[in-house]
């Protein structure tokens, strides 16, 4: 790379949500510390992030299965609104075909609304929440961002209409989820979830 002059892409630091700024630490410990699950949809962890393209910006809204690294819900949505992420959440439990036991996301105001606390608290979900200012807590999700975005080649500017971009974003979605070998897991998430499947 040194010897042709090729030098490795390098994003711009992650966006801050200012909503968030000066907010109280809400009442939900992190409860996924420490903690691995032994089968798939046990363990949910979420989060969202801002995507501009030539005609403004969209919100994606993404749910990790922990124990299979796969996404299995998605929202996008041009408003940054608290609908974005429970309908990324009816999307995960439409995917997985039940109700997780546990949902992890950071302290933003759209995880921390009465609405969507209420939501999952009466269906019998456990809300786990990182303590603010520590992104680290969430890192699932913060590395699957990274290379989303990446794959996804938003330097480039080359979406021309929303459809265009939801389009690129459902195919990367589904690349991440079939084909990108996950360091952490040797393969894919799909293929670790077939081979737990065939085991079980």
């Amino acid at each position: 790379m040194k010897l042709c002059g090729i030098r490795p892409y390098k994003r711009k630091a992650r966006w801050s949500k200012r909503r968030d700024l000066g907010r109280l630490e809400t009442k939900y410990p992190n409860l996924i510390k420490g903690s691995w699950p032994i089968k798939p949809g046990i363990i949910l962890v979420g989060d969202f992030t801002r995507i501009p393209y030539r005609e403004g910006v969209v919100y994606l809204a993404t749910f990790m299965d922990l124990f299979t690294r796969e996404i299995v819900g998605w929202h996008v949505s041009t408003r940054h609104a608290q609908g974005l992420v429970t309908e990324a959440f009816f999307d995960a439990v439409k995917t997985l075909g039940k109700i997780p036991k546990v949902v992890h996301t950071d302290q933003g105001a759209e995880y921390t609304s009465g609405e969507y606390t209420k939501l999952l608290e009466k269906l019998g979900v456990r809300v786990s929440m990182s303590r603010k200012r520590s992104p680290w807590e969430n890192g699932y999700q913060e590395s699957f961002y990274n290379n989303f975005k990446t794959d996804l080649g938003l330097e480039f500017d080359r979406f021309n209409s929303l459809g265009e971009l939801v389009e690129a974003v459902h195919q990367t979605i589904n690349y991440y989820n079939r084909q990108r070998i996950h360091l952490a897991l040797k393969m894919s998430p799909t293929q670790y979830k077939h081979l737990y499947n065939s085991a079980a």
